[in-house]
């Protein structure tokens, strides 16, 4: 479809229905609540899942590989956006990679459902990297075409699909928690119903609900350019596959390099994109302004997630081995924690809203909120390191540290997160729009990249200066982020 003006598409979405919002809200609120209740349901069995023994079900493998395999997998399924970005806003647009990605999603579900080795399980998680990093940027996107650009409606729209992830986030580890006693499969199972219940929801409402978000290419290939691109991406791919056997076969790709190789990427594809987006002759001088205030807020956002992605990989090992599971009378799931984060979400986010509405003119602004998210992260970690401080390393810890843990975190991540999204579709350069926001989303990679590396320095013996030093550094950076907030603000040419 020929690229149409903004207004054109907010005009073609019925703009009441939804709490007050426009109706396409509720499309893309219920399509992403059901591939968040996939994807956490999967995340919070899948590190047992590698490290328990073949006996209970597991893959067996050693508990470092597992957790740096995890954080690998979660920089993967982000670091993707950038071909899920690059072919919404190039080829087919944002509302047809989001239905594309929900289907590989599905199918990376299935996979894992199905009994089987080593090879099955990385089959499965090649489709799920791939599926989300086509949905889970452009479904955030198609979101910021519903409003038009001066729309003051456009920051509750995203905090309440914000709820719709976390509500989904919620659910989906209380059920699949409790069935990986079962078996770890038919946990899988139920995440790959999700799914298929999020695309139905998707299919049969988006051509009533969306109108024409989500139908445009950003900034579409000529049918030159098209035959090239992909000529060139045809021969790469060969080329890629080829080093890729010769070096396992030879011994020189091994898991300790394919790690450092993805640590070195999930720092440099962010560069790199940030200099072709701001020496594109496309971006105006406006949107190169924007661009330098969104590094530091990139930066800031990696460490936060360093810290809340850690959730999946430490704080669940920390729940499996160093936690007191049966509590008042209660066996606990150690994936139940998983459920701690969207549950705070869910009842702190309308406060958050409220709050940010109360204070008008005296808000803070987008650099400040991610500040005061750096310093709710380091505090987070700085938390769990007490109950070592005070009892050892020895002795089970009372699952309210964390608790607590958990809930200091989503503070900063209420003050980060929906704030983060809705500042990156102001932010964007108009021909990147679909790329801007893969590019918010390479935050998290890049975060979890360079976990991948870290999670190894993690012991008992090391606890409380791994919590230390890590909790130490957010809290240094919210500092001086808080310190240079006016100089950035101003950079932002308007937005606040």
């Amino acid at each position: 479809m020929a690229n149409l003006d903004k207004q054109t598409i907010v005009d073609s979405v019925p703009q009441k229905g939804f709490f007050g919002h426009p109706k396409g809200l509720s499309t893309l609120f219920f399509t992403e609540f059901w591939e968040r209740f996939s994807y956490y349901g999967m995340r919070a069995i899948l590190v047992f899942y590698m490290y328990y023994e073949v006996s209970k079900g597991g893959l067996g493998m050693d508990k470092t590989l597992a957790l740096s395999i995890m954080s690998i997998y979660g920089s993967l399924v982000y670091m993707s956006g950038i071909i899920g970005g690059w072919l919404a806003d190039r080829v087919f647009g944002t509302s047809k990679a989001v239905f594309y990605g929900g289907i590989l999603i599905m199918l990376g579900h299935i996979a894992l459902a199905i009994p089987g080795t080593v090879t099955l399980f990385f089959i499965s998680m090649v489709l799920i990297v791939l599926g989300t990093g086509l949905l889970k940027p452009n479904v955030s996107t198609v979101v910021g075409d519903l409003y038009a650009d001066n729309d003051n409606r456009r920051d509750a729209g995203f905090s309440i699909f914000y709820m719709g992830i976390n509500l989904g986030g919620f659910l989906s580890p209380l059920i699949v928690g409790k069935l990986m006693y079962t078996s770890f499969h038919l946990g899988f199972g139920v995440a790959a119903v999700g799914m298929f219940v999020g695309l139905i929801v998707f299919v049969l409402t988006k051509k009533k609900n969306l109108g024409l978000a989500g139908t445009t290419v950003a900034n579409p290939l000529s049918p030159s350019e098209k035959k090239k691109v992909f000529t060139y991406i045809g021969v790469a791919v060969i080329v890629l596959a080829i080093l890729v056997t010769i070096a396992v076969l030879t011994g020189y790709l091994t898991f300790g390099t394919f790690v450092n190789l993805i640590g070195i990427l999930g720092i440099l594809i962010p560069t790199l994109y940030f200099v072709v987006m701001y020496r594109s002759k496309k971006t105006t001088s406006v949107e190169r302004s924007r661009l330098i205030a969104y590094i530091p807020l990139f930066i800031a956002s990696v460490m936060f997630w360093a810290i809340q992605e850690q959730g999946s990989t430490i704080l669940a090992s920390y729940a499996d081995t160093r936690t007191q599971l049966n509590f008042a009378g209660i066996k606990i799931s150690p994936a139940w924690f998983q459920s701690l984060n969207p549950l705070f979400i869910i009842a702190l986010a309308p406060v958050f809203a409220w709050l940010w509405m109360k204070l008008g003119k005296n808000e803070p602004t987008i650099p400040q909120k991610f500040s005061l998210a750096l310093l709710f992260a380091g505090l987070s970690f700085i938390v769990i390191l007490l109950p070592a401080y005070f009892g050892g390393t020895d002795s089970l810890v009372n699952p309210l540290w964390l608790v607590l843990s958990y809930l200091i975190v989503v503070l900063g991540e209420l003050c980060l997160s929906p704030v983060g999204l809705s500042a990156t579709t102001k932010l964007a350069p108009a021909a990147f729009s679909a790329q801007t926001m893969s590019l918010w989303f390479l935050s998290s990679a890049a975060a979890q990249a360079i976990n991948a590396q870290i999670v190894k320095f993690y012991t008992p013996e090391t606890e409380m200066a791994y919590f230390g030093i890590i909790g130490g550094a957010s809290l240094v950076l919210g500092v001086i982020l808080l310190m240079l907030a006016p100089k950035i603000q101003g950079y932002m040419k308007g937005i606040r």
